[in-house]
Parts: structure tokens; sequence; C-alpha cells
């Protein structure tokens, strides 16, 4: 329910708190005082469409507050406050309990806080979730087998799922690990780092006369016929021999010394034995070849692939030891996927039987609300639980029915909703209508206040209205007006007193206030509306009601 909203800075209310009651609150006044700025304000901070013209002039931004109280199934209430500010520059902002939240949020909760229907926008009759609900609460259908059976189903198939999905699943997966695990084990990994040593061999292979030409040139200076490195080196400990205070030089040159000689001796090996080797380069190019493809199969790295085939073993493993499992689980979903099948033909035959008997106890409602001609139908899916439920109107005699949102004005959209709600107790906890008294007189006018009077019955309902039949029914009225303050024009929503009432509906009525005539027939009508009566023509002058 909704029970404060807070205006500021939006259109032409510079500020505004309203404070709000169950039962059935009429919002009336004289046209372009505000009403519908009102609502738009509720729709804003539902998460509607903001435009800075919204913005009053001269303010920075405009924001709007809602608070909210909402019942919860185990019997609690818990307040929710929504908040949305709009400035003249930059994107809007939202907060829900105190938070910035998205906009997203907003349009999320919006449907389980307020239905608003009216002149050019609603809330969710158009939505197929809510054209379900409507149907199952007038049939009374019992959802609770079915979703039992679907949330069964979901299990099972989760579980399945866990162990690689259906048999020709299973058998899919295992035999492309198995391909997976013959395929890295033909390739003998062992060594994560046994490229780095294949690209230095392919290199010396690649190019092995010029690194053998090169060995030589080396050799030769350290080990040739004239003036070789290693040489000097022997006359050097030779002249130091001996000589106690050349002692660690000596020691030092020898050890360059053998150093020297065992990189000559491997540089003779090197020019003795490296010979062109085709066969050799072709098998490491082939090899690098093939471990570059498994890395690019199976990870960036050799460790990578290694690590994947101790994984594809494990799963393999547990996929061959899972098949009882799996085919007692198959046998569980099949008849799981039976129950479930069943509960939905249930379900489908209670929601294909109310449909008419919904139609039907709609389109009653509808004759009474000035919509006569009105057709109303309710189409059920042919196929599962018939979950995708239509409600289509045809408006005027010879008109096709078609889906509600697309045929409907404001008002006979907002009329069908009332309709609905009165066979079909369904939806949150707050209602707001519009205008739906656009175009209504006479009977159809008495007929409208007192669906929405039996309506309110069950929730609360804001009426925004010109009629004066609806504002008497109504358990609470604000009335609101147009003041100048400081030569600026501003809105104002002031609560009415039952005296305050008298000589707000004599104004509806007649248009003079402080006619006696006009102050009786008030008077007459909200007695009528306080005793629960349908408020209707007087004995007086009819006239004045229609």
């Amino acid at each position: 329910m909704l029970t404060e909203l807070r205006v500021a800075d939006l259109g032409v209310i510079e500020e505004l708190r309203v404070v709000l009651g169950p039962g059935m609150t009429a919002l009336t006044g004289e046209t372009g005082a505000g009403k519908t700025l009102l609502v738009e304000a509720l729709q804003l901070v539902l998460g509607g469409r903001a435009s800075p013209g919204l913005v009053r002039a001269g303010a920075d931004e405009a924001t709007v507050e809602a608070r909210f109280v909402r019942a919860e199934p185990d019997g609690a209430e818990t307040e929710v406050i929504v908040a949305r500010a709009v400035p003249v520059a930059g994107r809007s902002r939202a907060s829900v309990d105190g938070h910035l939240a998205p906009l997203a949020a907003l349009v999320e909760l919006a449907p389980t806080l307020v239905d608003i229907h009216g002149q050019h926008d609603q809330q969710s009759l158009a939505e197929a979730s809510a054209q379900r609900r409507a149907l199952d609460a007038f049939a009374g259908t019992d959802l609770s087998v079915l979703g039992a059976a679907r949330a069964r189903l979901a299990d099972l198939e989760a579980r399945l799922a866990d162990l690689g999905g259906d048999a020709a699943a299973r058998a899919r997966e295992v035999d492309v690990l198995r391909y997976q695990l013959a395929e890295i084990g033909a390739a003998g990994l062992s060594d994560p780092d046994e490229e780095v040593g294949l690209a230095a061999e392919e290199e010396r292979l690649a190019d092995l006369a010029a690194h053998r030409q090169a060995a030589a040139a080396a050799l030769a200076a350290l080990d040739g016929e004239e003036e070789a490195t290693v040489g000097r080196l022997s006359r050097a400990v030779g002249a130091l021999g001996g000589r106690g205070p050349f002692a660690p030089l000596e020691a030092r040159l020898r050890a360059a010394q053998a150093e020297l000689t065992d990189v000559a001796g491997d540089l003779r090996r090197a020019v003795d034995t490296w010979e062109d080797d085709p066969a050799a380069l072709a098998e490491i190019q082939a090899r690098r070849r093939l471990l570059a493809d498994l890395r690019h199969k199976y990870g960036p790295e050799l460790s990578d692939v290694m690590t994947f085939a101790d994984q594809a073993q494990d799963r393999l493993g547990r996929l061959e030891a899972d098949e009882g499992r799996a085919e007692a689980l198959q046998a569980e979903l099949a008849q799981a996927r039976a129950a479930a099948e069943q509960a939905a033909l249930e379900v489908r035959q209670v929601r294909r039987a109310a449909a008419p008997r919904l139609a039907e106890a709609v389109g009653r409602r509808l004759a009474e609300l000035a919509m006569a001609g009105a057709r109303f139908e309710v189409d059920v899916a042919e196929e599962g639980a018939g979950d995708q439920v239509t409600l289509l109107l045809g408006a005027n005699p010879g008109e096709p029915v078609q889906p509600l949102a697309k045929v409907a004005s404001g008002g006979e959209l907002a009329r069908t909703m009332l309709a609905l709600r009165l066979v079909a107790m369904e939806g949150p906890a707050t209602m707001v209508f519009d205008e739906v008294d656009a175009g209504v007189g006479g009977a159809a006018a008495r007929a409208l206040a007192r669906a929405l009077h039996e309506v309110a019955g069950g929730r609360q309902v804001l009426v925004v209205t010109h009629l004066a039949q609806v504002a008497a029914v109504a358990d609470h009225q604000l009335a609101v007006r147009k003041e100048v303050v400081d030569g600026r024009t501003v809105t104002r929503a002031v609560p009415l007193s039952p005296e305050d009432r008298v000589v707000e509906i004599s104004r509806m009525l007649s248009g003079h206030p402080e006619s006696a005539t006009a102050r009786a027939h008030a008077e007459e009508l909200l007695a009528l509306g306080r005793a629960g009566t349908s408020p209707g023509p007087s004995t007086t002058d009819a006239s004045l009601f229609d």
C-alpha cells in the first residue's frame, strides 16, 4: 500500500506531500490543476520515462519519493521506499530503501507495488504473466502439483547434466575424451620445457656448416699452430712456476688453461663430428609442429596440455563409473517428464474451462461500465500448461477482438482492468485509475462508482475523477488546487474534511459550490456513499448527475 508520496519541483508542483490510507481515495479538482501530474510522479518513481522538461522552471532537478508498506506471505509487513531524481542536465538517479539503484530495479519493483491505469499508460495489463495470473485467480488454479513436477524435472535434468547429459550426450563426450587422451598420449609428453631444447637443436641443424666453420675459427684461435691462446697460457704458467710470490697467479693461470683446454676439446669435437643431418632436422621440426598443435588445442603452454590430460582422464573415469547412476536417472527422468506433462495437461484443462467463464463475467461488468457492446475473450494456448494466456477486446460492436493493449483507449483499458479485478481479485495492493470516468455519465457513472468502491474493499484504490458520483463513494478525498504564490503558480493537494467534501462535490456537480441546491445534492450523495449505497440522481434534479 502507498502510504506517502513526496514531490518537489515537478512541473507546477513546487513541493507537495500526500499521506494516503487504505480504501478508496478520490483526487478531484479543476481541469489543469495537476491531478494527473501526481499520477505521472508516481509513474516516474516506479521507473517511468524521465524528461528534463518535467523539471520546474528555475529548479536544478525534480525529485519524487514514495513510501510503501508491503504485506509478506508470513503476515509481517515490510516498508519499501523508492526515489527518483531527474536533473535538468544529465541522467536521472534512482534509489531503493536509501541505496542507489539502477533504474531497472524500480521497473522490476513496480508490478509488485502498483497497477496504474489511465488515459495514456498502464503498468501491467499488457504483460502475459499478469493476464495468466488473472485467469488463475478467477479459476482458482492449483499450480502446486505442476510446480513440484517441474521442479523435480529440472532437478533431475541438472543432475543428469552433471553426469554428462543423456546417454547419447555421454557417449559423445566419452568418445571425445578418449580421442583427446589418445592424441596427447601419443605425443609422449614428459617435460613441459621440451620445446626450449628443440628450438636450440633446430637452430644448430638448420645452419650446421656455418656453425662448424665458426667452431674451427675459434679452435684455431685457442689451440692453433701459431700464437694459440692455450700455448701462450702454457708458456705463462711455465714462466711463473716455482716462484712463491706468484703462486696464486700461477694457480689462476692453470685453472684458465684447464678451462680453455676443455673448450678447445668441445670445439674440436664439433668440427670433427658435426655433419649435415636433414632427416634429424625434419624430425625436430615435425615434433615442434606437433607440440604447437597440442598447445593450440589444449592450452597455451605444454604444462597446460599435461594438466588438461590429467583432468580429462579424471572426467572419463567419472563418466565410466557413473554409467549405472545415469541409467537410473534416465528412468527417473522419463517418469518425471510424464508426471510434468500430466500436471500441465490438468492445469491447461482448468484454464481452458475457466477462460469462457472469465470472459463472460468480465463482459457483464464491462456492460455496466458503459461498454455494453464490448466483446471480451480469453485465449489459452493449446500446448503445455496453457501458460500463454491472452486477453482480447473488441471495444465496439463489429470490431474484431485483438490483444488488449493494441486496441483499447486509455479509458477503455482502465475500465477493462477494473472489470477484470472485480471478477478476479489479483494483483498488487495499490491500484491507480486516472480519469477512468472519461465519457461516462448517468447510470454508467453510478455503476463505475460501485465498481471502484467494490475493488477498494480489498485493496487501496486511488482515483483521479471529475464525477461527483465516484468521489462521493470514496473513503477519503484530496482536492488538487492551483494557487499563485509570489507570482508563481503552485499545486497543492489538500485533504478534505466532511464539510469540505460537501463544498468540493457541490462544485463538481454544478460549478457553483455556493448553490444550496448543489449542496443538498452533494450531502445526499455523500450520505448514500457512507451508507454503502451507490450514489445516484436525487429526486430533486437528476440532470445534475448525468
